[in-house]
């Protein structure tokens, strides 16, 4: 080939920047679009549903957040519980951080009930706050979901 020869044309994807009209390659079609989806079919009778006019996005992130923060405080309740039944080492760091995150968050509700077994005690003083933080967050999150 010499200097002057044009080379072969190659087949293409895109506009040929000579204006000719591109070669079919073979065993492909011409590319279509797609057909446009089927819009859905309601009944006449069925009733229109409500619109909201927001999204409601930042409800539900609240409703997560007090979920969470009521879910949290029961699984420090419920983590004391465990350790002290299981009779764990009370001078270790973190069996004091549980208790005293699990006595600030049940102070409410120490001595409500006078056991003469330290264990029944300990289970009911801080079962009670945790399963009301747990109905309490709940039970707001759903109110929440529903405004």
């Amino acid at each position: 080939m010499s200097d002057t020869t044009p080379l072969p044309r190659q087949p293409h994807n895109g506009p040929d920047p000579y204006g000719h009209a591109p070669a079919p390659h073979p065993g492909h079609a011409p590319y279509s679009p797609p057909a446009p989806a089927p819009q859905p079919v309601y009944p006449a009778d069925r009733p229109a549903r409500r619109e909201r006019t927001r999204d409601g996005s930042g409800q539900r992130r609240t409703a997560l957040i007090v979920q969470s923060i009521g879910d949290v405080a029961a699984g420090f309740l419920g983590l004391w519980i465990v350790l002290y039944l299981l009779d764990a080492n009370l001078g270790n760091p973190f069996v004091e951080f549980v208790q005293g995150t699990a006595e600030w968050l049940g102070w409410w509700a120490q001595d409500i009930f006078t056991m003469d077994v330290e264990g029944l005690r300990v289970l009911l003083n801080f079962g009670l706050p945790a399963v009301i933080y747990l109905a309490l967050g709940h039970g707001v999150a759903s109110w929440l979901r529903r405004l």
